[in-house]
């Protein structure tokens, strides 16, 4: 489960880059695979995925949001 949630995590900061730079004009995943548009769509689908997962498990995985003398 550490491995899915190390890439779920990775994959939700670069949604959240992407966010940033999009409001600057620029477009991360499009500029990396750019060339391919079922490869940014399937990208686009891992990152909400990703999102939807981390803010499911978030609060059992978090050391911060476990209810105290569980972490």
């Amino acid at each position: 489960m550490k491995a899915l949630h190390m890439i779920a995590f990775v994959l939700v900061i670069v949604g959240g880059l992407n966010w940033g730079l999009y409001a600057l004009g620029y477009n991360l995943v499009s500029m990396l695979v750019g060339s391919w548009p079922m490869v940014e769509k399937a990208v686009y689908v891992l990152v909400g995925l990703s999102a939807v997962y981390l803010g499911v498990t978030h609060k059992g995985d978090c050391k911060m949001c476990a209810p105290e003398g569980m972490a």
